[in-house]
Formats: C-alpha cells, sequence, structure tokens
C-alpha cells in the first residue's frame, strides 16, 4: 500500500471495491439490473468484449483483429445504436467502460467526453477519418452536444493513450465514428419519432453499388424545446439540427481507387446566461449556431505488399453567439471559426505472416478566425509503427512518432503493446504510450491572454488487463488497470501586477491573465467487463469503473480532478421473442464527484433506469418506444444545470 502526496491511499484492496459496490446508489443498479432481465424491462447491449473476429481500426491505425491490438477498445455497431434508442452519442459513450460524460443541460448543450480520467480536450475524435477536435476552442476540445447518433454506423473507443498513430490529443483515449457505409448490393433504413418536450426526430440512410462504385448517404432532422438550462429557470431552452453525410467510393483497377467522404451539420441552441442585476446563472433569449464541415478525399493504391494511401481532409466549424436581450439579436456577440487542413500519406507492408509495418508523414494547417484576426501554426509529423507475430499466439507492436510544431518545435512520443493467447478463450493484454497535445491556437494567440512560450502537454501511460472467455464464447470477462500521469498540463492563471511588469514572467503584458504550462495530474483504475449469452434471445453485459484522480497542480495537491467520478456502472439485458418483440432495460450509475477543481462543490452520484421495447409489424416496418430515467431522478452532472427528469418516445422504424 502506497500514500501519494496528499495522503490519500493510491492503490484500494478487493475489500474496497466489495464495500464501493455495496453502497446504496449501487444496490440501485443492480435492483434495476435484476427487474431488467424479465419481460416487463426492454433493453439492448452492445458487445463490449470484442469478438475474435471482430476488425477495429483505432488501435494501430490499419485493420486488425481485436484480439491481437494489445489495446483497450470497445465497439458500438449501428444494431446496439437502434436497440438502444439512443440519439446522442454522448449518452451512450457514458454506458461503456472507462468514459465519464456531462452536458450543459438538455440535448444540444455543451457535452464533454473524458476516457480515463483525462480531459476532455485530451480525447481525440475522428469522424470518417477526419480529426474534427475544434481549432477554435479554448482547449481544443470536440462538442459531443452536436453529435447524434442518426448517420453512425459504427464507434470504436480506444481507452488510454496513443499519439504514435494518431498525434496530438491522444491522451485519454481516441473515439473514432464511421458514419453510413458503401457497400455493394443496396441497403436502405429510415425512422422517426416524438416524445417528451415536443421532441422530433427524422433520419434516412441508404447505401449501395456495384462491384466497383460504392456509396453510403444519410440524413436528418432533430428538434426539441428541450429544458432550462439554468436548473434554477422556468424557460425551456430546445435544440435544432440538420445533418448529413454522404461516403463515395470507386475502384477504378482492382486495389486502385479514391475515396470521397463529408459531414455536415446545421444546429441552433438555446442556452441561458448571466443577466443584470443579479447576474447568477439564469434563463436569458442567449443562442448560438454552428455549422461543422468536415470532409475528406484519397486516393489508394496497393502496389505489391504495400497498400498506399494519398489523402487529404479538412475540418471547417463556424460558431456565433447572440444576445437579442442586449441588442445583438442578428449581429454574434462574439464569433469563432477553426479551421484544420490535413495531408497525409499512409503505408501498409505485409511484409510477411510474421512483419507488418505501417509508416507514415502528415502535415497540419490549422486556421483561427476570431472576428478581427486570423492566427495560424503548423504540424509536420512522421510515424513507424511495427506488428510481428513471432508465434501464433502473441503479437508485438511497437512504434515512435515525430512531432514538429512551428511554435514549440519537435516532440517524439513512443508506444509499444502485446497481445497474448496462451490458450483458447484467454487473451493477455499490456500497452504503454506516451501522448502529448500541441498546444491550441486560442491558448497561443488570444488577443490579452495567449502565451506563444507553451510547451506541449504529454502523458505516459500503461494498462494490463486479461479477457477471458467461456462456454463457446457465451460468457466473456473482461479485467483492466491503467495508469497515466500528465505534466505540463496548460491552465488559466491570473497575473500580479508585478509579474505583469516582468518581461520573464509569462503575466508579462498580460494584466487579464494568461495560460501556462502549469498543471499535473494522475489517474489510475479498474475496468470490469461482463457480457453473457445463454441463448440466443437473451443477452446481458454490465461494466465497472473505478477511476482515482488526483491534481498534482500547486495549491491543488491531492484533489481530486473535477468532474471524475470515482465509481460508474452500467447493465443493460434484452430479450427478443420468438414473435420479434424485443424488450429490455439498462441501468446506469455515477457516483460522487466535485464540479470544481477546489473540490468545494459536490455532485452527488444517482443512479438512471430506463426500458424500451421494439414490435416488428412486418418483415421491413416495426415500431417501438422508450421511457428514460423512469424513477424521475433528481440529480446534475454540471453545478447549476438542469437535467431530464421521466421521459418517453415513440417512433416508426423502416429496414431495407
Amino acid at each position: 500500500m502506497s500514500d501519494t502526496q496528499s495522503g490519500r491511499r493510491a492503490m484500494f484492496t478487493a475489500d474496497d471495491l466489495i464495500q464501493r459496490c455495496l453502497a446504496v446508489k449501487t444496490f440501485k443498479l443492480f435492483l434495476y439490473a435484476g427487474a431488467a432481465l424479465v419481460p416487463a424491462a426492454p433493453a439492448f447491449a452492445q458487445t463490449e468484449i470484442p469478438d475474435d473476429e471482430q476488425i477495429v481500426v483505432v488501435a494501430s491505425g490499419v485493420p486488425q483483429n481485436a484480439d491481437v491490438t494489445g489495446r483497450a477498445v470497445t465497439v458500438l455497431d449501428r444494431e446496439t445504436i437502434e436497440r438502444r434508442q439512443t440519439i446522442s452519442l454522448s449518452d451512450l459513450l457514458l454506458t461503456t467502460p472507462g468514459v465519464s460524460a456531462t452536458r450543459n443541460g438538455g440535448p444540444g448543450g455543451l457535452a464533454a467526453v473524458r476516457i480515463r480520467g483525462a480531459d476532455d480536450a485530451q480525447t481525440l475524435v475522428l469522424i470518417d477519418g477526419v480529426r474534427v477536435n475544434d481549432p477554435s476552442a479554448p482547449a481544443g476540445a470536440f462538442d459531443f452536444g452536436s453529435l447524434l447518433t442518426s448517420s453512425i454506423e459504427r464507434v470504436e473507443v480506444l481507452r488510454g493513450a496513443n499519439s504514435v498513430v494518431w498525434g496530438s490529443q491522444a491522451i485519454g483515449g481516441v473515439v473514432n465514428v464511421v458514419t453510413e457505409s458503401p457497400i455493394g448490393g443496396i441497403k436502405a433504413r429510415a425512422n422517426a419519432e416524438y416524445g417528451y418536450a415536443d421532441q422530433v426526430s427524422a433520419n434516412a440512410a441508404i447505401a449501395g453499388g456495384t462491384h466497383s462504385v460504392q456509396g453510403g448517404f444519410t440524413a436528418g432532422y432533430f428538434r426539441t424545446d428541450g429544458i432550462s438550462q439554468a436548473a434554477s429557470g422556468t424557460e425551456n431552452d430546445g435544440f435544432r439540427q440538420y445533418n448529413a453525410s454522404g461516403r463515395l467510393r470507386v475502384e477504378f483497377a482492382p486495389g486502385v481507387g479514391m475515396d470521397l467522404r463529408g459531414y455536415y451539420a446545421d444546429s441552433r441552441v438555446e442556452l441561458d446566461g448571466y443577466p443584470a442585476p443579479a447576474y447568477s446563472f439564469a434563463d436569458t433569449d442567449e443562442f448560438s449556431t454552428s455549422q461543422e464541415l468536415y470532409g475528406y478525399a484519397g486516393l489508394f493504391a496497393d502496389i505489391g505488399p504495400v497498400s498506399n494511401r494519398l489523402a487529404f481532409s479538412i475540418a471547417d466549424i463556424n460558431r456565433d453567439n447572440f444576445d437579442p436581450q442586449n441588442g445583438f439579436a442578428d449581429t454574434p456577440v462574439y464569433l469563432y471559426r477553426g479551421r484544420s487542413e490535413r495531408y497525409e500519406y499512409r503505408g501498409d507492408a505485409a511484409l510477411s505472416d510474421q512483419v507488418r509495418l505501417t509508416f507514415g508523414a502528415e502535415q497540419e494547417n490549422l486556421r483561427f478566425y476570431d472576428g478581427a484576426d486570423t492566427f495560424r501554426a503548423n504540424i509536420t509529423s512522421v510515424f513507424g509503427q511495427a506488428i510481428v507475430t513471432p508465434i501464433e499466439q502473441v503479437t508485438i507492436t511497437g512504434g515512435v512518432r515525430n512531432d514538429n510544431h512551428n511554435r514549440f518545435g519537435d516532440f517524439t512520443s513512443w508506444g509499444a503493446s502485446t497481445a497474448i493467447r496462451p490458450f483458447g478463450g484467454t487473451l493477455l493484454r499490456a500497452s504503454y504510450s506516451e501522448g502529448f497535445k500541441a498546444p491550441t491556437l486560442y491558448q497561443l494567440f488570444a488577443p490579452s491572454y495567449g502565451n506563444e512560450g507553451l510547451a506541449p502537454e504529454t502523458a505516459k501511460s500503461w494498462d494490463v488487463g486479461i479477457e477471458q472467455s467461456a462456454l463457446d464464447g457465451a460468457a466473456k470477462l473482461g479485467v483492466t488497470w491503467f495508469n497515466r500521469n500528465t505534466r505540463n498540463q496548460i491552465d488559466f492563471i491570473s497575473c500580479r501586477a508585478a509579474d505583469v511588469a516582468t518581461p520573464a514572467s509569462a503575466c508579462y503584458q498580460r494584466p487579464f491573465g494568461t495560460y501556462d504550462n502549469i498543471a499535473r495530474a494522475h489517474a489510475e483504475g479498474l475496468e470490469v467487463e461482463l457480457a453473457l449469452k445463454p441463448v440466443d434471445a437473451l443477452t446481458f453485459t454490465a461494466n465497472y469503473t473505478y477511476t482515482d484522480t488526483e491534481n498534482r497542480s500547486a495549491g491543488l495537491v491531492g484533489n481530486d480532478l473535477a468532474r471524475r467520478p470515482r465509481d460508474t456502472a452500467s447493465v443493460s439485458a434484452d430479450y427478443r421473442f420468438p414473435f420479434g418483440l424485443s424488450l429490455g432495460g439498462t441501468v446506469t450509475m455515477i457516483g460522487d464527484s466535485f464540479n470544481d477543481a477546489a473540490n468545494r462543490t459536490r455532485l452527488d452520484g444517482f443512479a438512471l433506469g430506463s426500458i424500451r421495447a421494439e414490435m416488428p409489424i412486418s418483415p421491413l416496418l416495426s415500431v417501438y418506444g422508450r421511457v428514460e430515467n423512469i424513477t424521475d431522478e433528481q440529480y446534475q452532472v454540471v453545478s447549476g444545470y438542469g437535467t431530464y427528469g421521466r421521459s418517453a418516445f415513440g417512433g416508426i422504424r423502416l429496414r431495407y
């Protein structure tokens, strides 16, 4: 047993774990879980422990069987999304191991996803291969509030750092989103639903093609009156979005072709603010609009044993905030324009059954416009990775990457992992990774606040795990221990008058404060996953995560990191009757946490239960419905912001 600087225990025993699982909130969780197993409690569960033949890309940047990656990956497919009937991706991610999520108010509110206790800005997000973290956001985080599931076919969640493959921001993990994929033949789906708060959702997707030309396209519409963002407010704050995605693949000759991908979302969300004379968080008429455009154009060619890809991608994000009460109904109070352009080459060489090499070079150009000035930065990167299988039961992966930022210079990171399959049904995993996050354009150049002398945030992390399957795959159990130390985290600091006048200080000529590399953090914990499928009609999944975070920054040493609950768990079950009716339920438990770095405001833990059902009317048509927060739990995930009570929704679905 070792102690941290604050005197807190850094490790915990099996007795501690048992005591946590017997806490009153967890009792409610397992009470709901038991109810989910009976036909009256509908639920559909994702397969969170990958099948042996499941293919993942996020672990190494190339397609691999999940059991040879050596890294912890959760996969969510379209079937899971539809069975869960989940609208917002952040809500679905909250039910996966190692992930916590918060949202400021109802749908459309700012949503943050944190993996293994890292900051939300340290979660890298990809949509169809495009990095979509916002270059104009102060810390560069992606806002999950506007990412709905309507266009998504598949999501891969990598837990842990992996900057060798993905570069900057891959410290906590990577969320890889894939929209409707091109296929041969034809398939189509559509759904429409209505429910609480006058919520309307309508979506359609079609994919098809021939041997040489295939495409996939989606379109969606969502609106809701929502709830008041301010928990004390009485005026609802609504959200509206149009979205569309498209993918086209053309093969000119065997192994030679072109990929085109695009995603667009136009959103409007109503906000609350701090009106006079009290200047406390309350109802206002403020609102925000955003337009997100992500695009990818690539050429691919297989030349001998080497698969080559040359691509250009773009992420363009426009955000505007309006305040009609103060004369800014048509002109934004402030605006942000973030843009990143990326040129990349990637190679994948299968030299033999035992040796596979991946390598590449990238150039990323970042741009941020604040309505008055434009700021730029460039990152040039090269990387190489070897995937070696010395014997059939062992796969070893190792790589190194160098990133050259035109402002702070070179940074080199490396990582390694291994997967060992000693005998049938057993998988041993271990990985070590270094991660880094380049300073954002806002942190470097923001008028009155920027600091061009910032260094990148860095992290070193490792994990070890075991997965065991039994009963011919009908039962699977996975356990992973993880550990991460982060240094040079960038935070905003206040500036004393003496420092403002000192040329050697980061506060020089910054009377209103600035950004500096002052923060350090530590996180470690345990992830447990269970999947049972005793018969084809019944599926049960459960996961539990213990995350012990510590702020090691000056003045905050020993505090928990803000909005990182130590205990999270989720249990789901679903059952499909012989005549087609599907019933199921999900319960998610979130433990206590603190809203602020100073640990002065506590957020009480809670348990949320949902039930749902779907009934086929014909081979193509079905009706479905769900009730969320069935106990009408009163809770907050961000202090002062409202959350939904009990709410019900119903709809129809078409599959072809």
